[in-house]
């Protein structure tokens, strides 16, 4: 399994899972063409893909799916619940409609449900042969149930939007504060790190930190955090960016 975010950040989220012969993407907060050179310069295309995943509905992660849709032949894999705030985006015979649990080809993959100011929210653990990635953004907490599948999986995406301090010394109108660190809102450093410490075992071999915020947050206080529970030792930890695709991690 190999996994790479092309961008992460309130201004545009993709990410894509190769699992052998089934290629997965992630969100579509990007445009076509920018997605379509980073395939090109991975020497991947459209064609090896075999479908789109999408967390929810917000600007920020599916902006570019219609042009996607309109260039490829590639299906969306939702639930059926979530279509009522995409069908201006996506037309219904292009969907495949999803329970908690489904397969794509060889690939297992499992809903999170999260919490997010969005009509449906959803994260992902993806399993492919024994490799195992859960892919977590866009959410003011993680239910314990879902905690609970989530531990000791081979790699982690997750997001870890703020640090608590700037975020309520800074820019932000106070109700777009309360929304940030609402149960609807987004992680904070704090409480991803703290998350992950519950998560992480021995075989977990990537940490990949995502959906910083530009005004709130800082690559350095995330590394803060992590270092605080000791989670990048025996393991590498990378910070998703929204200009600069992460590298290609293996597992």
């Amino acid at each position: 399994m190999k996994v790479k975010t092309i961008a992460s950040g309130s201004k545009g989220n993709c990410a894509i899972v190769l699992c052998g012969n089934t290629n997965l993407i992630i969100d579509m907060g990007i445009s076509y063409l920018t997605l379509k050179r980073s395939l090109e310069e991975n020497s991947l295309s459209f064609d090896q893909f075999d479908g789109i995943l999408i967390t929810h509905n917000h600007n920020d992660h599916i902006k570019g799916v219609a042009s996607l849709l309109k260039y490829t032949h590639l299906k969306v894999y939702i639930p059926e619940a979530m279509y009522d705030g995409l069908k201006e985006y996506i037309p219904y015979p292009r969907c495949e409609f999803v329970e908690d649990s489904f397969t794509i080809n060889d690939v297992n993959i499992e809903l999170i449900h999260t919490s997010h100011d969005a009509p449906y929210s959803v994260g992902f653990i993806i399993e492919h042969e024994s490799k195992s990635l859960v892919y977590v953004t866009d959410t003011g907490y993680i239910n314990r149930k879902y905690l609970e599948k989530m531990i000791g999986k081979d790699a982690y995406i997750i997001e870890s939007n703020h640090d608590e301090v700037m975020l309520m010394d800074g820019p932000y109108p106070r109700f777009l504060k309360e929304r940030v660190i609402s149960d609807t809102g987004h992680l904070s450093n704090k409480t991803t790190a703290k998350y992950l410490k519950n998560l992480v075992r021995d075989n977990t071999k990537y940490i990949v930190l995502a959906h910083l915020s530009e005004k709130n947050n800082t690559e350095e206080k995330v590394l803060e955090a992590i270092e605080e529970q000791g989670l990048n030792i025996g393991r590498e930890v990378f910070i998703a960016k929204q200009y600069e695709e992460s590298p290609m991690i293996e597992v």
